[in-house]
């Protein structure tokens, strides 16, 4: 029972925790933004991050996933892909 999710909710979704998480201002943000190089940006607040986005959308992102995620748009992908696979 999953209900579908568009890219584009998915990417306004993911750019607002980044936003919060980070506190890079969302006029500063897009899909390409390079979140490990961003100013502000650290490991523990990437990490915290990516925690939000597993949270809201109830997934796990694999740890091999997290350590290569490096822009919004790579994040949007992973959640796609997770969102996408059949529960168990």
């Amino acid at each position: 029972m999953t209900t579908a999710v568009s890219r584009d909710e998915i990417l306004r979704t993911v750019t607002e925790i980044v936003h919060r998480e980070i506190g890079i201002p969302l006029d500063r943000l897009a899909p390409d933004s390079d979140l490990r190089g961003a100013e502000g940006a650290d490991s523990v607040k990437v990490l915290v991050m990516i925690s939000r986005v597993e949270r809201t959308y109830g997934i796990e992102i694999d740890d091999q996933d997290v350590f290569t995620l490096s822009s919004i748009n790579d994040v949007v992908r992973v959640v796609q892909a997770a969102l996408s696979e059949p529960a168990l």
